[in-house]
């Protein structure tokens, strides 16, 4: 006599097979019968070539950017917090030594810093009177930069949204697409360059896939990237708090 599952228990074993291979499936991001880039942009289902070129083309687009974060270079490690635009930026810089506050605007450029960062450095053989008086006169006004003085390029470098968005997204080595992740709430998917090694980009996958985080690679630093297409105004400061040094500006300790 042959015996027979009765259908109604054989149903319920195969709803129990079938949530048991969902779960040994199921990622930390996805669900069994759930599409992962459901309500997305859709950049999640590309490549990572595909998603360089997205991410590059909305930052290319964008009015202004803000960028915060730190950069680790040969010349020391720097906390960044600006504003740029098409024609300028605004904002702080941070080194190991000193805090100064940059403004740009077309090719003027405007330097604000305490008495510590214009003091000589001792080694430069400058006398501290007159290494003094400078810092006195300068300190916490806006110093125009001129442009052929060596800080200037430097300085203006800081305020460059072209300059500093093409090092920030580009990434070294064969790209690879990484994970889901989060940047504050805003989902995104990361590509890198190498295993990593070469730099990791976060990119939206909401709205607009803008880059909104960027890790250098080797340690060099993270940089937050928001604020994509926001306004803002950049104004000259006051000729009360201007003070222009002529065709070189002092030596510093920077």
């Amino acid at each position: 006599m042959t015996s027979s599952v009765p259908p109604v228990r054989a149903r319920r074993r195969r709803t129990a097979l079938a949530v048991v291979l969902c779960v040994g499936l199921t990622t930390a991001l996805t669900s069994c019968g759930e599409d992962p880039d459901k309500g997305t942009n859709g950049v999640g289902k590309l490549d990572a070539t595909e998603i360089e070129k997205k991410a590059q083309a909305a930052a290319d687009s964008a009015d202004a950017v803000r960028l915060a974060g730190t950069l680790v270079s040969k010349g020391g490690t720097y906390k960044l917090n600006m504003q740029l635009r098409e024609n300028g930026g605004a904002g702080s810089v941070v080194s190991k030594d000193s805090t100064f506050e940059l403004l740009r605007i077309g090719d003027e450029l405007y330097l604000k810093a305490d008495a510590g960062f214009w003091s000589h450095d001792e080694k430069s053989g400058t006398g501290s009177d007159a290494g003094g008086a400078a810092a006195d006169k300068l300190q916490n006004k806006y110093v125009k930069v001129p442009e052929g003085d060596p800080t200037y390029k430097q300085m203006r470098g800081f305020t460059d949204k072209e300059l500093l968005l093409d090092g920030l997204l580009t990434l070294h080595g064969t790209l690879n697409k990484g994970d889901r992740k989060k940047v504050g709430p805003t989902r995104t998917v990361q590509i890198t360059g190498g295993n990593g090694e070469g730099g990791t980009l976060d990119v939206s996958l909401e709205g607009t896939p803008y880059p909104l985080r960027f890790a250098r690679g080797g340690g060099g630093g993270t940089v937050m990237l928001s604020d994509w297409g926001k306004d803002f105004e950049l104004e000259a400061p006051a000729k009360t708090d201007t003070v222009d040094y002529g065709q070189q500006l002092p030596e510093t300790s920077s």
